[in-house]
């Protein structure tokens, strides 16, 4: 049956993950398909880690946006860093442990959202000639916590 359930992954998906529940609720686990079940396991935790990063990203984006050109911001960019603020804080009311594994990459994820708001507005002028800092002025806790007027660089 564990041969069965292998191609059904490679297959069919869905119908894996629905048949993997039921032979789990009956207890058939010698039929388990235990490396995938393994595998998708880890994958949610990553997915979530991938979706907290992005939204983290999103912000950043717009609050560099926010400095570098003044002129163009909006409510568009302010509902945006609002958004991407509440859904990190809803994936860690889910998963609270991502609030510590974020906290550790916000250096990195803050140099990306500098490389992608430089693309994205097309300036090619050196970070720190457009007044944005080499290093995030902000700590995770600010940006999450604190009133979205404070994040100003």
């Amino acid at each position: 049956m564990a041969t069965i359930t292998k191609t059904l992954y490679d297959t069919d998906f869905v119908e894996w993950t629905a048949h993997t529940a039921e032979l789990l609720r009956q207890g058939k686990f010698d039929e388990v398909d235990l490396e995938h079940v393994v595998e998708e396991i880890e994958d949610m935790g990553k997915r979530d880690f991938k979706a907290a990063r992005s939204q983290l990203r999103r912000m950043l984006v717009h609050l560099i946006k926010q400095k570098i050109q003044p002129e163009r911001d909006g409510a568009s960019w302010r509902g945006s860093i609002v958004n991407a603020r509440q859904e990190i804080l809803d994936e860690f009311s889910d998963s609270p442990s991502l609030r510590r594994r974020l906290s550790g990459g916000v250096a990195e994820i803050y140099k990306s959202a500098v490389e992608n708001t430089l693309a994205e507005t097309n300036l090619t002028a050196p970070p720190g000639n457009l007044g944005i800092p080499d290093r995030c002025p902000f700590t995770l806790a600010q940006l999450l916590d604190s009133p979205i007027d404070s994040l100003r660089f």
